[in-house]
């Protein structure tokens, strides 16, 4: 542990946003689930406990990885190799040990705590190919070297497909923006896209239920299971301006199944309408902004790919959460970004943002 100095104004607008984002995903997620919570366990403030005890810990993780020098990871290969097969095991393992949850199985249970091992993943994933493609970029410069960054992703992708599309969907999409920012060559780009594009089709074509999506998307309404998009639709259409206020979402009172999840974003466009869609868009935006500070002030390859790969994650969660919720693209199961609740998704998702705060801290020169 290197010792700490002052925070920068990058790190601190970038934690200035992060916990405006946690403080109004909690406000939310107690708002989204207070109702079903009080029916389920005569407690309305059941989730929001929850959550709140996540945010804490998650906060926590954030600040104690922010103060450690990401560049001692880079220097210690066999410790990402070890980090990296232990997370592909983890995969493994849940496919056939792990808790079912409706029909999928991505929880592994460890007496009264549990996880999604795919939210680690993305961490993991991050960090190891930061450090492949920071040591390799030479490589990078023929095409056998991007297909041997995609090849050995697989360990970690292919795992997680198998039950989580949606997920695996946003591993590839990271993997891609990290290669193309490690070697910004855009023929190469586009024949990754058209790749990447290939076996996302390939795993959402694996699974009858992923293709059934498809068919409810295309008409929801005249579709059994199309119940939660219109009813997130139904909310997103009654918020106008300013919303019905806050606590007041109908929609939240039985009509859509578990608000306080994927389709939050739907109550947010209920409860504070346009004006809270707006806030909370520009907090995401801002939080970006200083991500990609903090990248363009780094003078290090493997920092400024971990900063890269954090918010192509980051980017691309929050762009189909909110695609889905629209019914722009078809459902599928992914929460919006420190808003929605998930307790193993807030907890990495900051452990992250650890990372991206500790290149800003050691990753420029001038700050040390």
């Amino acid at each position: 542990m290197t010792e700490g100095r002052r925070f920068s104004r990058q790190e601190a607008e970038a934690l200035l946003m992060v916990f405006l984002l946690i403080g109004f995903g909690l406000v939310m997620v107690f708002s989204t689930s207070s109702y079903k919570a009080e029916l389920m366990f005569d407690n309305p403030a059941y989730w929001f406990l929850r959550q709140s005890l996540w945010a804490v810990l998650g906060s926590f993780s954030m600040l104690l990885v922010s103060r450690f020098d990401y560049r001692k990871l880079s220097e210690k290969p066999k410790l990402l190799f070890f980090i990296y097969a232990v997370t592909s095991f983890l995969l493994i393992i849940t496919l056939f040990l792990g808790s079912v949850t409706k029909g999928s199985k991505r929880w592994l249970s460890f007496g009264p705590l549990s996880f999604q091992p795919s939210e680690l993943s993305k961490l993991v994933l991050i960090l190891a190919l930061a450090a492949f493609l920071a040591e390799q970029e030479r490589l990078l410069r023929k095409m056998k070297g991007i297909f041997i960054a995609l090849f050995l992703t697989l360990p970690i992708i292919g795992p997680v497909a198998v039950e989580n599309a949606s997920t695996s969907i946003i591993l590839l999409a990271i993997v891609g923006l990290m290669i193309f920012a490690a070697c910004p060559w855009y023929k190469r780009f586009f024949l990754m896209i058209f790749l990447g594009g290939a076996l996302g089709a390939l795993i959402i074509g694996s699974r009858a239920y992923r293709l059934e999506r498809f068919v409810i998307w295309l008409d929801p309404e005249n579709h059994p299971k199309g119940l939660q998009t219109i009813q997130g639709l139904y909310a997103i259409g009654s918020g106008g301006i300013f919303g019905r206020g806050l606590g007041n979402s109908m929609q939240k009172m039985g009509f859509l199944p578990e608000p306080q999840n994927d389709m939050i974003f739907s109550i947010i466009c209920e409860e504070l309408g346009l004006f809270g869609v707006l806030l909370l868009m520009g907090l995401f935006v801002a939080l970006l902004t200083s991500f990609l500070k903090i990248s363009f002030a780094c003078e290090d390859l493997f920092g400024f790919l971990i900063v890269i790969g954090v918010m192509s994650h980051l980017g691309v969660q929050i762009f189909i959460n909110i695609a889905v919720v629209t019914n722009t693209i078809p459902n599928t199961g992914i929460p919006l970004p420190f808003i929605s609740y998930g307790g193993s998704s807030l907890f990495f998702l900051l452990t992250e943002i650890g990372l991206v705060l500790s290149v800003a801290r050691y990753g420029n020169d001038r700050n040390r």
